[in-house]
């Protein structure tokens, strides 16, 4: 499948990635020892959902548009909807931001967040982006260019022993569940104290099950958990019908909000009555 994240900005995936993806920074930000982030798929930072690309989808409208609209949103959500409106004056939604830029806004002086992004155009967007609207954070380092699942073996262990690593991928390649699987492999012998967050489409659900087992396999995960959100039924494994997220070694805080977020979100994003979503541990120490 093709997922550049220009087309989709803003979507029901955006949703549930970012949402979870500020919990997961929230609670780092708690303690004052700094945390290390590695984006490895960053995308460009900042999306325009009335240009060129996600004009064609529209799928924000499904997505961001209506939670934006939701009354009573809980707590859990304010910041990652707050990051949002402030990109968006009088109400008027346009802007949308990717993972790194939110990642950007949770940064404290003591925090570093490095980025890589290997497609040419969006690598160069990126750091235009990240020095326009960051010029001052120092902390922020984008890897032009720079594979990212390459990245995350030669950067892990970071000099900074609490953190963070997010593997977005395009899914463009048909290997990209194995590429995952063998970088998460790679990374937790290197690093096997930090935290991984990988999203990942839902089509076939066979795939994604034999995708967590070879995770949950793996002889240096001793704690993985997934969500999974499906927005209509799967009949057709064809076509999109939900995504999710999974977290090895999960920050504890974060599996404690997970219901109260997904059980917001899962109705506003629906498409069918076949909308839902679980939770469960793949493997617990």
């Amino acid at each position: 499948m093709n997922y550049r994240h220009s087309y989709h900005a803003g979507n029901f995936a955006d949703v549930m990635k970012h949402a979870l993806q500020w919990a997961c920074l929230a609670y780092l930000q708690e303690k004052d020892k700094p945390f290390w982030l590695l984006d490895t798929h960053a995308g460009i930072g900042m999306y325009d959902l009335l240009g060129e690309q996600a004009s064609k989808t529209g799928e924000w409208q499904s997505g961001i548009a209506r939670l934006l609209a939701a009354p009573e949103a809980p707590q859990e959500l304010q910041g990652y909807l707050q990051a949002v409106r402030h990109l968006n004056a009088d109400d008027a939604l346009r802007w949308y931001p990717g993972s790194p830029y939110l990642a950007a806004l949770q940064l404290r002086a003591q925090d570093q967040l490095t980025l890589c992004e290997l497609h040419p155009e969006d690598a160069r967007a990126l750091a235009q982006n990240v020095s326009r609207d960051f010029p001052s954070r120092g902390q922020v380092k984008v890897e032009l260019g720079r594979n990212g699942y390459a990245a995350l073996k030669a950067l892990t262990p970071p000099p900074i022993k609490r953190g963070m690593v997010l593997i977005d991928p395009p899914f463009e390649q048909r290997d990209e569940f194995s590429q995952v699987v063998q970088a998460l492999g790679a990374g937790t012998k290197r690093w096997a104290t930090g935290s991984y967050v990988i999203w990942y489409p839902i089509k076939d659900p066979l795939i994604i099950g034999d995708f967590h087992q070879q995770v949950a396999d793996l002889p240096h995960v001793s704690k993985a958990y997934a969500v999974d959100l499906l927005v209509r039924g799967p009949q057709d494994a064809t076509r999109m019908n939900g995504c999710g997220m999974l977290f090895v070694n999960p920050p504890y805080g974060v599996v404690q909000q997970v219901a109260t977020i997904m059980n917001f979100i899962t109705p506003l994003l629906a498409q069918d009555r076949g909308a839902e979503w679980q939770e469960r541990w793949l493997k617990s120490a």
